[in-house]
């Protein structure tokens, strides 16, 4: 490997270097290096727990996509109960203008009822009055009716004295004036108690019709007046008893959106514990997986150290030179060029690149093939090892 700040990679002619170990003991010693890995692992190695924490992680996801699809639906479920209680409020708002236009009505109907109840109890104080009068009248006209009945019965018994039989039958000049005084006064007398009986009579005809009216007004005021009260009352009470009840179902309402929040808080909890849960694992799988690699790494130098000195390893991983050089050279990135120029896969200088046939001022501009060709050319079989410090580190060469 090319490392930063490397010399540059010596001139070495493809034809007249030789590779270190022959191909089938490259393949040899690639074997037994796997076979000795796995030894070394063991059943109770690294990979049990990387597969545990898998299955961890399995399970916990699926554990936390049911939750998260619980707190959708609680979400959903809120927000219906939250549409729900909006809609209720805007009813229980609405109900409560009415009850107040109603009430306000009520208020007009009870006003209009007093005055018309004081009407009722000025019209019923005048009915007394006319009833009164009437009364005082009907007394008048049996009085004059009396009256009238005494004198057509005087007139009866005694034949109705002229001028004649007056003059003929009176003492004196004196007793004449007398008697002529009484005529008079007694046809005077006649007059006022017929016309007393006629205006008693009239008067009294209309009292009665007056009483009649003052009746029927009474009775339509009274009716009205119920009817009018009942029918408030009936709307009062209506409008009161659908409050009460959008009341209580908003109640009902609220009741329920706080226990669906406590679930959703619960299900919060839930999911961040099970992300706690989650992250702890993915820590756990990582570590596992970073134990692994060291135990693999510490069992391929271990196979390393005892195959025969010099011996190189083979090319792996896609690569044109072992692919722990390449992890340790690039990390597998076509890396730009660093502090000394060296760039690309394999980390190659400048003046390495143009000796060994590379196109173009760089490797990392080059096709990862055209890479692959040079580092070959450069590694020439496991010859060209120690071109790369990563070599040595990684205990190749």
């Amino acid at each position: 490997m090319l490392a930063k700040n490397s010399p540059p990679v010596k001139t070495r002619h493809p034809a007249t270097t030789q590779p270190l170990v022959r191909p089938r003991l490259l393949a040899v010693a690639a074997a037994l290096s796997a076979a000795t890995a796995i030894a070394l692992l063991g059943p109770d190695s690294g990979l049990q727990p990387q597969r545990a924490s898998g299955a961890s992680l399995s399970q916990l996801g699926s554990e936390l996509s049911a939750k998260q699809a619980q707190l959708n639906a609680n979400q959903s479920k809120q927000q219906q109960l939250s549409s729900r209680l909006a809609n209720l409020q805007s009813e229980i708002k609405n109900l409560s203008g009415q009850i107040s236009l109603v009430q306000s009505r009520e208020a007009e109907v009870q006003a209009t009822l007093r005055v018309d109840r004081t009407k009722l109890q000025r019209a019923r104080a005048a009915l007394a009055e006319e009833q009164a009068r009437a009364a005082q009248l009907r007394r008048e006209l049996d009085q004059a009716r009396h009256i009238l009945a005494v004198e057509l019965v005087q007139r009866y018994e005694q034949p109705q004295p002229n001028l004649v039989s007056v003059v003929l039958e009176s003492n004196g000049f004196n007793q004449l004036l007398e008697q002529l005084q009484y005529l008079r006064n007694a046809q005077v007398q006649e007059q006022w108690a017929i016309r007393l009986a006629r205006g008693a009579k009239a008067q009294a005809e209309a009292a009665a019709v007056r009483i009649g009216r003052l009746a029927g007004k009474d009775r339509q005021l009274a009716a009205a007046a119920t009817v009018q009260a009942n029918a408030l009352q009936g709307m009062n009470q209506l409008l009161q008893s659908r409050q009460s009840a959008l009341t209580d179902v908003r109640s009902a309402q609220q009741a329920a959106l706080g226990a669906t929040q406590a679930r959703g808080a619960q299900l919060r909890a839930a999911i961040a514990s099970v992300q706690a849960q989650q992250q702890a694992a993915e820590r756990a799988a990582a570590a596992a997986a970073a134990a692994q690699a060291a135990a693999a790494q510490r069992a391929a130098n271990n196979t390393q150290a005892t195959t025969s000195s010099g011996a190189a390893a083979v090319p792996s991983g896609g690569w044109a030179i072992p692919a722990a050089i390449v992890a340790c050279e690039s990390g597998g990135q076509n890396l730009p060029p660093n502090s000394a120029g060296a760039s690309g896969y394999y980390q190659i200088l400048p003046s390495t690149w143009r000796l060994f046939g590379g196109t173009g001022p760089a490797a990392y501009l080059a096709s990862k093939a055209e890479q692959d060709a040079v580092a070959s050319r450069i590694w020439n079989g496991g010859a060209g090892a120690s071109d790369w410090v990563c070599a040595g580190i990684v205990g190749i060469g």
